[in-house]
């Protein structure tokens, strides 16, 4: 394995559609490609094996995720800057996406959580918007928000963002962040 890719996400049927699983949708839809299964557990996450790259979704809720991170690094002797994070992102509008190499975790609990565990902020990240028209909630209106499930007319224009952040994973793959980044930080 040389790779990984992390989608961040709530386990569990009631958080499957939520805005805060788009990290898992994500991996779901790279495994749908790559033709594997997300059904080998290691490091309390869900796993697959496919060329190059191994994909994962932490079994453990978002703030706790930097477990399953810094486990799977260092049982297949990643580097962090090995592994691209895929997570939801309430600061972009819906459907934006943003690649970055580094960083710091701008208030997000799971890549918060991430970066403490590794004790590094050098770690690649696909941040997909899923900010509303009014933009994003605050305080505990903003738990609430992320927890919810997409409207019918969002999850009808959600599947086009997912194939095209799967897309930005793949570059990723194949050439590097910084391909990715000029590739999909556009508009």
């Amino acid at each position: 394995m040389s790779r990984l890719i992390l989608g961040l996400g709530n386990p569990g049927e009631e958080y499957a559609t939520t805005r805060h699983n788009v990290g898992f949708r994500v991996v779901e839809e790279l495994a749908r490609r790559f033709a594997v299964r997300l059904d080998h557990r290691e490091c309390n996450a869900s796993t697959a094996r496919a060329p190059l790259v191994l994909l994962a979704q932490p079994q453990t809720y978002m703030n706790r995720s930097g477990f399953a991170a810094r486990c799977l690094l260092e049982l297949h002797g990643l580097a962090p800057e090995a592994m691209l994070v895929v997570y939801d992102e309430v600061n972009l509008p819906f459907g934006r996406l943003r690649l970055r190499r580094s960083g710091s975790p701008a208030g997000h609990r799971g890549i918060e959580s991430i970066l403490e565990n590794l004790r590094t902020d050098q770690v690649p990240r696909l941040r997909i918007g899923i900010a509303g028209p009014d933009g994003p909630a605050a305080g505990d209106a903003l738990v609430d928000y992320v927890l919810s499930p997409f409207t019918a007319a969002e999850e009808e224009a959600l599947a086009p963002i997912l194939q095209r952040a799967a897309d930005a994973c793949e570059t990723w793959l194949r050439e590097g962040i910084d391909a990715a980044m000029r590739h999909f930080n556009g508009a």
